[in-house]
């Protein structure tokens, strides 16, 4: 029987998998909702003051942190609880890269990807709750090392990880034709710009590089997860 590519879309669509996982398009929407959330309610209960930077002064960061342990307290929470999503969106993609049949190492990159820069996003968070707290909060010398520790995990650190699994998504994407082309080059730019972001590392100023890489990787995970096919479709002419 012959099938035209949009029909078989349309059946492959309209069969339920129960081994599929939850759909990663959500879960990405979901990691990227809390993740949001945390930046902009801290925002508004610090009324308007935003995160100070690590590279910023003593004064303005010890007093922000001071003054606003809601805002931080709820800012933490929120980056933990944004890292549950992100382990279970890189599990259900590279276990559909698998079942796609991909047997290159870009699956289990995604997979180690994702789950490292959850498990760093999380610790930024338990970190970041650790400064709200009013014995932590009044101490200069610790609020200062504790927040370049949450600003590395979560920072670098995580948004590197990241690159990671966009990485490992977009290059079997491209190769075995899994995304549409323009989308899995997209992802290996930003991929790039996230394993750049490493030189913040080396110089205050490649902190440039971080919300660039983390925005655009957030945006394009939303995309390949809703565009990631549950299976491959094959069609005879």
């Amino acid at each position: 029987m012959t099938a035209t590519p949009a029909t078989a879309a349309r059946e492959t669509h309209s069969r339920r998998d129960p081994q599929a996982g939850p759909p990663p398009g959500i879960l990405a929407v979901v990691f990227t909702a809390l993740f949001l959330a945390g930046l902009v309610l801290s925002t508004l209960l610090a009324d308007g003051d935003t995160f100070p930077s690590p590279f910023g002064s003593t004064d303005t960061v010890t007093s922000y942190f001071r003054d606003h342990t809601d805002a931080v307290r709820l800012s933490g929470a929120l980056q933990f609880a944004a890292s549950v999503p992100l382990a279970i969106y890189a599990a259900t993609v590279s276990a559909r890269l698998h079942k796609l049949g991909v047997r290159a190492p870009g699956a289990t990159i995604a997979l180690a990807g994702g789950v490292l820069a959850s498990a760093f996003l999380a610790c930024s968070g338990l970190v970041t709750w650790v400064l709200s707290r009013p014995e932590v909060a009044g101490r200069g010398d610790v609020v200062r090392a504790l927040q370049y520790l949450a600003f590395g995990l979560g920072g670098p650190g995580h948004v590197v990880l990241l690159g990671l699994l966009v990485a490992g998504i977009a290059v079997p994407g491209l190769l075995a034709g899994l995304l549409p082309r323009a989308l899995a080059v997209a992802g290996l730019a930003v991929a790039a710009v996230a394993e750049l972001s490493t030189l913040v590392l080396l110089a205050d100023g490649g902190a440039l590089l971080l919300p660039v890489a983390r925005f655009a990787g957030l945006l394009w995970l939303i995309a390949a997860g809703f565009l990631l096919p549950r299976r491959r479709v094959r069609t005879e002419g």
